[in-house]
């Protein structure tokens, strides 16, 4: 899987090391290593003023890899981030 945010690529072969890649990149995070929710939750919050309030809220139902490839396609949608594909 290959994401384009920020004219940098990150790929992974699943969703959450995607998110993970992301993770390591993102220079204001400081707690790098906690679990996705953390980060999602974190960087969810920064979106606030490009992404609807009801978009905003992580689902206790989805299991990380789902909620890692939700949150991709929500930053593809709202002009954050490129999905791009799949890695070879």
């Amino acid at each position: 899987m290959i994401f384009r945010r920020r004219e940098k690529e990150f790929k992974g072969t699943s969703a959450v090391d995607v998110i993970r890649a992301l993770e390591r990149d993102d220079q204001q995070y400081q707690h790098c290593g906690g679990t996705i929710r953390q980060y999602l939750s974190w960087s969810l919050k920064g979106l606030g003023d490009r992404v609807p309030p009801r978009d905003l809220d992580l689902s206790d139902r989805l299991e990380d890899e789902a909620l890692a490839l939700d949150y991709l396609l929500l930053l593809d949608e709202y002009g954050v981030g490129t999905m791009i594909g799949a890695t070879d």
